[in-house]
């Protein structure tokens, strides 16, 4: 049997990572230590299209790593977690980053394309301390602030819980202060730890 058909049978004719049945071709995972069959996955058009354009990537559509990670297939793996990687800022992709366990070998495998590696011009949320901010942190208020449109001021020591990061501004974040969904300028919030 050809590498290709049991690349097809493994993956029961459908894509390796979200499922879907359409457009499906052989993707080779870069930097494999292995050749054929184990170095290869079977992927929809719409995957092998975001993994190949980042600025492309629909964070949305890659929810389905919360079933792939669990795939007995190390290639299939070490996918999951490159994306998971690339998506970690998002919150819900550092979550699962935390519960997928890769061998040592295929952890290599996995950080060998870079993946693993901060961008050193990716934008860095930064509190009025100078700590890093991550999305799910909790912030507090270091003074009073009046809400555009919100028709209250938040107060200095307002607790905000599960904080998101905008991703085209390092400057601001989002949180919820008195049941209200606000944008906050990171100067005037603090980490807690």
């Amino acid at each position: 049997m050809s590498i290709e058909k049991d690349i097809i049978k493994r993956s029961n004719s459908s894509c390796e990572l979200c499922g879907s049945t359409e457009s499906l071709s052989i993707y080779t995972v870069p930097a494999s230590p292995k050749d054929g069959i184990d170095a290869s996955i079977h992927i929809c058009n719409t995957c092998a299209s975001q993994i190949n354009n980042p600025e492309t990537v629909d964070v949305n559509h890659w929810r389905c790593l919360n079933d792939s990670m669990w795939s007995e297939v190390p290639a299939v793996q070490v996918m999951a977690w490159r994306m998971l990687n690339r998506l970690k800022a998002e919150g819900w992709p550092q979550d699962l980053l935390e519960m997928l366990y890769l061998e040592e070998d295929m952890k290599t495998w996995a950080e060998a394309d870079g993946d693993g590696e901060e961008d050193e011009f990716a934008i860095k949320h930064i509190d009025s301390n100078g700590v890093r901010l991550q999305a799910g942190d909790t912030v507090v208020l270091i003074k009073d602030l009046n809400v555009k449109g919100g028709g209250f001021t938040a107060k200095r020591g307002t607790a905000v819980r599960g904080i998101g990061l905008v991703h085209d501004n390092a400057e601001q974040i989002e949180g919820r202060v008195n049941g209200q969904h606000i944008v906050l300028l990171t100067q005037y919030v603090k980490k807690t730890n």
